[in-house]
């Protein structure tokens, strides 16, 4: 494997690792700016993903700290759904984009992360976005990046409030 140099790691490498949930902290904090949050409803949150597969991805999340997608209730779930077609008009209008991936990955057998909070991935799609990089050079291209998105897109979901 090739390595790639890539220095703003090293900020997050050396920094020191919060403790708790980061989606029970992150909305609690009063820096939405530097924590990339977009919008905050009254059950759920919307925060772009730090280390993204493609530029855009966000993550719609409870408040509620779940484990178990069968423990939301109706409110909840309702908020989730129509935060995730929001999200999904809003970057198609601002960034275009031709598809989707949106999903969860329920537990670390399944992948996820962050298995101990609930968050369902938005990840926008386009002609293309799978090139030879990640292949070839074991490496993903990230075209824009996460303040100028957040500086995109949060103007949009403003309009929501």
């Amino acid at each position: 494997m090739k390595k790639m140099w890539a220095p703003w790691r090293i900020e997050y490498i050396l920094s020191p690792k919060p403790s708790g949930c980061i989606f029970c902290v992150k909305p609690k904090e009063s820096k939405d700016d530097e924590n990339f949050i977009l919008y905050r409803g009254q059950y759920s949150f919307i925060i772009m993903n730090y280390y993204p597969y493609n530029n855009g991805h966000l993550m719609v999340v409870p408040y509620r700290h779940l484990s178990d997608i069968t423990v939301l209730n109706d409110e909840e779930n309702k908020e989730i759904s129509s935060l995730i077609q929001t999200s999904v008009k809003i970057i198609r209008k601002t960034m275009n984009a031709e598809g989707f991936n949106i999903g969860m990955n329920l537990g670390k057998t399944a992948g996820a992360g962050i298995d101990e909070h609930i968050h369902y991935h938005i990840v926008p799609r386009w002609n293309g976005d799978t090139n030879f990089m990640p292949v070839a050079g074991n490496s993903k291209v990230i075209s824009q990046g996460l303040y100028e998105t957040w500086e995109t897109l949060l103007p949009h979901f403003q309009d929501l409030k």
